[in-house]
């Protein structure tokens, strides 16, 4: 008995030392997401739904450690990713400031060998990602311009705000201007970038409405860009606009459905959840599940009919 009771505790000892050295030799995996800061309610909604992946991530069955760097500038984006690869980061989640500015970063994360998950605005050079998350924006620019050419009984002059140059936008505003050109009683007049902006959004509608004396429609492609476009166009006291579209689900805009704001009744949405979403991808890729190649998230008409079931007073966006 006496040499049975320390042959156990050997025994036992050795489990002990093997299951530390398994656990040793597979660590928590490290998930950086780079976003850009909240400068308007749809990049606030961004960095909502990155903390919450990180809450989400970091509390689930396979923790995972989860670093977010929301950036001011495209600059100051590069130098979080850069931090994020001397930190070690195992798999890159990223939605750029500017599509320019960062493909340069990104290309040194791909040549790590990182996982790189690139979402909402593409990359100079689309190869560098692993898997791209985005909206339907050929989607968003269609249903946005034939909810808006309903709305002017399919006759009337219309202007568009461009938001920041990339392939977002661009995908966005082909599409719009290709339903356009079906309807050959609707004039496009107009056109002017807000860089998604409220401010830029009330002055570009301000020239528009200097411009031109008569005006049926403008698209703002943006939810916070029509609050700036419907500020301007109520304080200049004209009453020829029929319809005044955004677009992105805000639920400041949302309410205005739901209140029966004349001009604004209706969006198409473009949810910052999308983040979140390439969070759960980017997981997927560390545990050699991952989809690869492009994940699209629908854009989705919000108007009376459903306006009530999309708003979300308490969220960010």
């Amino acid at each position: 008995m006496k040499k049975t009771i320390p042959a156990l505790a050997a025994a036992a000892c050795c489990a002990f030392l093997a299951v530390s050295c398994s656990r040793d030799a597979a660590p928590v995996r490290t998930i950086g997401i780079s976003i850009p800061a909240a400068d308007h309610g749809w990049t606030g909604g961004v960095v909502y739904w990155a903390q919450r992946a990180k809450a989400d991530l970091e509390n689930g069955e396979t923790p995972v450690r989860v670093l977010v760097a929301a950036s001011k500038s495209s600059d100051e984006q590069a130098s979080a990713v850069e931090n994020m690869l001397v930190q070690g980061v195992d798999a890159l989640v990223i939605l750029p400031n500017e599509p320019g500015p960062l493909t340069p970063v990104c290309r040194r994360v791909a040549a790590a060998g990182v996982p790189l998950v690139v979402v909402d605005r593409g990359l100079e050079d689309p190869s560098l990602a692993t898997l791209s998350v985005v909206g339907d924006n050929p989607g968003f620019g269609r249903v946005s311009a034939e909810r808006l050419v309903a709305a002017i009984g399919g006759k009337g002059d219309v202007a568009l705000m461009h938001g920041v140059p990339c392939q977002v936008d661009t995908d966005r505003v082909e599409a719009f201007k290709k339903v356009l050109a079906e309807h050959p009683d609707v004039r496009l007049v107009d056109e002017g970038v807000s860089d998604w902006s409220t401010e830029k959004g009330l002055s570009l509608m301000e020239a528009f409405l200097q411009k031109h004396p008569k005006l049926d429609a403008v698209w703002t492609g943006d939810d916070d860009v029509l609050l700036g476009a419907l500020q301007a166009y109520r304080e200049s006291g004209r009453t020829d606009l029929k319809a005044l579209l955004g677009g992105g689900g805000s639920k400041a805009v949302v309410k205005k459905i739901l209140d029966g704001d004349p001009l604004v009744t209706q969006t198409v949405t473009y949810p910052p959840k999308m983040v979140w979403v390439a969070a759960q991808h980017a997981r997927d890729l560390l545990a050699g599940s991952g989809r690869r190649g492009t994940v699209v998230v629908p854009a989705e008409t919000i108007d009376a009919s459903n306006a009530a079931a999309n708003y979300f007073p308490d969220s960010a966006y």
